[in-house]
């Protein structure tokens, strides 16, 4: 008897919504667990070319962990467009100015595969810096990290 390889079409697709609370959550921990929910690694249909991910919504964004002194040592860099205009802010910088969600975007979006995939699946991801967002029409699950909470 033959078997045949299972594929996966976009008809057969189904992506659920997860919310995620980020308050006490180690950073690098909470970001590998949201990409591989985006990716949708933890479905058995998982196929690495197509968006079979699931939507995340991360709130209190503000709130997360670091480990260690990165708190005041790690530095972003970002440039202005103009000649001489590297910019750097620590990570104390970076979560208590304008936009502390920038940090776990990017946190999320480096630990995904490089390519117009992770462009596609980065539209999953809604990130808010306190605990209201827009998403109640969606009924999302709750995503349990008590397990990589910082005590």
């Amino acid at each position: 008897m033959q078997q045949k390889t299972f594929t996966l079409k976009k008809r057969d697709i189904q992506k659920n919504w997860y919310i995620v609370d980020a308050r006490s959550v180690v950073l690098g921990r909470l970001a590998a667990r949201v990409a591989c929910l985006l990716r949708g690694k933890h479905k058995p249909v998982y196929s690495p070319g197509m968006d079979c991910g699931d939507n995340v919504i991360i709130i209190n964004a503000k709130h997360v962990c670091l480990t260690g002194k990165k708190y005041e040592s790690a530095v972003m860099y970002y440039h202005t467009g103009y000649p001489g205009g590297i910019k750097q802010r620590t990570m104390r910088q970076r979560l208590e100015g304008k936009r502390p969600e920038q940090v776990l975007m990017y946190a999320v979006s480096r630990m995904m595969p490089k390519g117009p995939l992770r462009l596609q699946q980065m539209k999953n991801l809604y990130v808010y810096t306190d605990a209201e967002h827009k998403h109640a029409a969606q009924n999302p699950m709750e995503y349990d990290c008590s397990n990589i909470r910082r005590s």
